[in-house]
């Protein structure tokens, strides 16, 4: 039997818990019924369990019976602030919703446990499962590497893999060598000025136009000041200033995304944005200040272990099922502070439903974005294939 036919008959398993997750999400680090879930899952596999400190984690570590080396799987627990509007007869009903496909990732890295543990006679080495709270915004990765996951099975592994699902065709394994994701950050731009009756503005220094005169120009200073081929994205998503309609506020401020492929990017994005909130709120008699922060890095895949993700998932799926992306996602994703210690690779699985467009489909993140849990048997497989193909060729 291959892990794909063992993985087969996890089926409706691990759809049943895909699903009892889906509709119970958890935000950010704390994570107990999620946690809880995932321990009840693993019980009876006889892993070593260890459980977060800082949060919600788990790692459980597979040792197998033959001598050998270390990999790491990796999936990601929590969901998002979104009210889901899917109508799933499964759908959450509490306000967060996993528009990101955790449940998903939980599930997979739940099954290929269960796939590896049936051959622990004959596995050369170990396997670490991380199951992570918090990548969403909290920087959950780095508190498990705090915590000693990659010290989990008493030496570093030798390699990492993760997996996310994506709106893509349903069962289509995607990654590319060398950089995958653009790294994430948060820009700030505060503009001071003096605050005043809105009747009156001549006696007062308006900041709001100085504000939103900045946000259009960033857009601008983007398509001039950096390559298209070391592309940023900056997205203002959040301006505020006064509460009150005809009151002038003393200081108005805009939040923005930056995502970025280059830390040579990162510092030219800093110093020009310095440069022209200054500039602008100066014309406008106001003082600037800009506040820029890294949240995080740039997902690099190794070479040679982004080559071998696509090898499996071709011997796998077939050549058509295993595609290399010509170009990194703007995205960020932080499995990447593991690409940082670990060489590795995370790698996209397409997981649209076969009778919805995926050049259509509402892509993750979306309140009506659909994820078939048809795909779970697949992750699972290949997530087990990848540990033990990795593991017998140290």
């Amino acid at each position: 039997m291959t892990f794909l036919e063992d993985a087969a008959g996890l089926a409706d398993e691990l759809r049943s818990l895909r699903r009892a997750l889906h509709a119970d999400p958890e935000l950010g680090l704390e994570l107990p019924r999620t946690q809880r879930r995932v321990l009840d899952a693993l019980d009876g596999l006889g892993l070593e369990v260890t459980l977060g400190v800082s949060s919600t984690a788990v790692t459980a570590v597979l040792r197998g019976e033959r001598p050998g080396p270390v990999v790491l799987l990796r999936g990601d627990m929590d969901a998002l602030p979104v009210a889901e509007e899917t109508g799933l007869d499964f759908a959450s009903t509490n306000g967060a919703m996993h528009a990101c496909g955790h449940d998903l990732h939980v599930t997979g890295l739940v099954g290929a446990a269960k796939l590896l543990a049936a051959r622990r006679d004959e596995l050369p080495g170990s396997v670490i499962f991380m199951f992570q709270p918090g990548e969403e915004a909290d920087g959950g990765a780095v508190r498990m590497i705090e915590e000693g996951v990659l010290d989990a099975a008493g030496e570093r592994p030798v390699a990492a893999y993760g997996v996310h699902v994506a709106t893509g065709r349903f069962g289509v394994v995607e990654t590319r060598a060398g950089t995958l994701m653009a790294g994430a950050n948060e820009l700030y731009v505060t503009v001071n000025g003096r605050g005043g009756h809105g009747s009156q503005p001549v006696t007062s220094v308006d900041p709001v136009p100085a504000l939103l005169e900045i946000g259009l120009a960033l857009q601008t200073m983007v398509t001039r000041r950096f390559s298209v081929f070391d592309p940023v994205v900056v997205t203002v998503t959040q301006l505020s200033a006064g509460q009150a309609v005809n009151v002038i506020p003393p200081a108005a401020r805009l939040g923005a995304t930056v995502r970025t492929l280059s830390q040579a990017s990162v510092e030219t994005l800093i110093a020009e944005t310095r440069r022209l909130a200054d500039g602008i709120a100066a014309a406008h008699g106001c003082t600037a200040e800009v506040d820029f922060q890294i949240d995080y890095p740039v997902t690099v895949n190794d070479p040679t272990e982004a080559a071998f993700a696509l090898e499996v998932a071709a011997d796998l799926f077939g050549e058509d099922d295993a595609t290399e992306l010509p170009a990194p996602h703007m995205g960020s994703e932080d499995f990447s502070y593991v690409l940082a210690e670990v060489p590795g690779a995370f790698v996209f699985l397409g997981a649209t439903p076969p009778e919805i467009d995926e050049r259509t489909a509402p892509w993750n993140h979306s309140p009506l974005v659909v994820f078939d849990d048809a795909v779970l048997p697949r992750q699972a497989a290949y997530l087990a294939e990848l540990a033990w193909r990795r593991l017998h060729r140290s």
